[in-house]
């Protein structure tokens, strides 16, 4: 039987070169490695990744809600800066959608998040006040002073949700109405008046269709809302530009086949 013989300077050779290859991965784990015990946070970088508009929540109130938990990092040891409790921190709050927080290599603290945007906010008759955001959920109320459009009137949190924002959502897709709309109002029968910027009168447009299914519901919504608003362009485009945005109080567009006007009482 034939004997197995070792070859030592091959052997010899694979050792050196595992020896070496553990070396230079330690090494280089070593070189990009935080030096977390001697190292400081220098920078805390805050930016709203959806910053069309300023929303619910600024780079001011992250920082003070940072503070008032002892989690703001500035000049903090790179070690103790927790970056998962300021991701959980922020996320606690009901205006924000996403956070993210990481630390860079020169001892900087970014901290990335999106916000939940309000569409529409809501003062009912029962006392309620809050806002419906671009997913059709409830927001507490806040001290958010952008242009939204209200609600008031009979409005129960089911309806906004399942009616009123989609509503809001077809009226803000038209840059026409997004600036003349101000105020949607709902009647005790679910009827609807909307408030223009321009001119003293009321839309009545009749009462938003009913469907079981949230799609369903947000299509027939969305063509009923902009057949109505269809026809009122066109009689302010073809009618008041002619009589005046004054003449009439109330514009009555329920019914298809006709438009019916109340006349000021100025007239």
């Amino acid at each position: 039987m034939a004997r197995l013989r070792f070859n030592w300077k091959r052997g010899l050779l694979i050792m050196v070169d595992i020896a070496l290859g553990v070396y230079l991965f330690m090494a280089f784990t070593a070189f990009n490695k935080f030096d977390d015990k001697g190292r400081r946070c220098t920078k805390v970088n805050i930016q709203i990744t959806d910053s069309k508009t300023d929303g619910f929540i600024g780079s001011d109130e992250i920082k003070a809600r940072l503070k008032k938990q002892g989690l703001f990092p500035l000049g903090k040891p790179i070690a103790q800066i927790r970056t998962r409790q300021i991701e959980e921190s922020l996320m606690a709050s009901p205006f924000v959608k996403t956070a993210e927080c990481y630390i860079t290599q020169d001892g900087q603290v970014n901290i990335a998040y999106s916000q939940l945007m309000p569409i529409v906010r809501v003062k009912a008759n029962n006392g309620t006040d809050y806002y419906i955001d671009d997913k059709c959920s409830i927001m507490p109320n806040s001290h958010y002073t952008s242009d939204l459009i209200i609600a008031t009137g009979n409005i129960n949190q089911w309806y906004a949700r399942n009616y009123i924002a989609y509503l809001v959502q077809t009226l803000m897709a038209s840059d026409f109405w997004k600036n003349q709309i101000v105020q949607i109002n709902v009647l005790s029968d679910l009827g609807i008046e909307l408030v223009p910027r321009v001119g003293n009168h009321i839309i009545y447009i009749g009462q938003l269709p009913e469907a079981k299914t949230p799609r369903e519901r947000q299509k027939q919504i969305a063509d009923f809302t902009r057949h109505k608003m269809d026809r009122l362009k066109k009689f302010y485009q073809y009618g008041l530009s002619q009589a005046g945005w004054n003449r009439y109080s109330y514009i009555n567009l329920e019914f298809d086949n006709q438009i019916i006007c109340k006349k000021s009482k100025q007239e």
